[in-house]
């Protein structure tokens, strides 16, 4: 399944558009519908990123070009096994937050801009959402 980011995001995005008061979060009444879209035709693959917020809060980030796409590889393989294990076990995780599992494939080239955009996706989703994923070292909700 190459679109799978595409799917993914789509259906998150579409999903925290409508419920996010369901969540009891705090979220502004500022925040304006972000759209994101990255497309490479030749891999068949998209992400598209709806979210209230998502493009300020990424301008507040490290830079593209901080991160060597090397270690967004890495990282996302390990955000997504995590996020794909908590799809799979909704009575332990909140399937309104987690609604289908994430293709990415370790062995396809997905380009840096898309690794960085996905492993910012994942950061705000954890902030946002109140979620860990990955506990490293240094770092602290």
């Amino acid at each position: 399944m190459k679109n799978f980011i595409y799917i993914l995001v789509l259906g998150l995005l579409i999903y925290g558009c409508g419920v996010t008061k369901d969540r009891n979060l705090d979220v502004a009444s500022t925040d304006t519908l972000d759209t994101l879209r990255i497309a490479n035709d030749s891999l068949e693959y998209e992400i598209i990123i709806i979210e209230p917020g998502f493009n300020g809060w990424l301008a507040t980030q490290n830079p593209r070009g901080y991160y060597t796409e090397q270690y967004l590889e890495i990282r996302n393989r390990q955000y997504v096994v995590e996020y794909n294990q908590r799809v799979l076990q909704p009575q332990r995780f909140n399937p309104n937050l987690y609604l289908q599992t994430i293709n990415y494939e370790p062995n396809v080239h997905y380009g840096y801009e898309v690794n960085y955009l996905l492993y910012n996706y994942f950061l705000f989703f954890e902030q946002r959402y109140r979620q860990r994923f990955i506990v490293t070292r240094g770092r602290r909700f």
